[in-house]
């Protein structure tokens, strides 16, 4: 197989994925963050990695899970930065961006929002995506006990909520 050929089945492999999986990676991120636009960005920067390791990735089959951790950790690093933390403008004075429509958000993100990061991370991983324990820990960097009890709080506090917004 000549080197050209190698690329253009690479590129039409990485393409093939894409197409099929930004849809639901883009959810996973929204689901991460709680912000489209910093979700897309996250997404985008897993792609950027996951096609620069792409041959690696693909030999062993770990294609999904790679871009998953890269949205997770990058999360994380944006999250550390320090301009994350400055908030620009006068508060109450700066209209918010015009977000998704009432009929799009749903009262489960709502409420997974209300959670703190890492319980919001532990409960998307193995809750919604159908991680093991251990595969969980393992993309959080975290002790499978600490994400059992991640999960158990965070599992209780999203019942709390969304009994309490089906009560409003």
């Amino acid at each position: 197989m000549t080197p050209g050929r190698r690329s253009e089945d690479r590129d039409a492999a990485f393409t093939a994925f894409v197409a099929a999986r930004r849809t639901h990676l883009r959810r996973i991120a929204y689901a991460t963050c709680g912000d489209w636009h910093r979700a897309d960005d996250l997404v985008q920067t897993a792609l950027v990695k996951a096609y620069v390791a792409w041959p690696t990735l693909r030999k062993h089959g770990s294609e999904e899970a790679f871009v998953r951790r890269i949205i997770v950790r990058s999360n994380v690093d944006e999250t550390r930065r320090p301009w994350r933390r400055e908030r620009s403008g006068l508060d109450g004075h700066d209209r918010p961006a015009a977000g998704p429509d009432v009929e799009e958000r749903s009262a489960l993100f709502d409420a997974l929002q209300e959670l703190p990061e890492m319980q919001r991370k532990a409960v998307l991983l193995r809750h919604w995506l159908g991680l093991s324990t251990a595969e969980t820990a393992a993309e959080l960097g975290i002790g499978e006990g600490t994400v059992k009890s991640h999960c158990s709080r965070g599992r209780e506090r999203l019942q709390r909520l969304l009994t309490e917004a089906d009560l409003t």
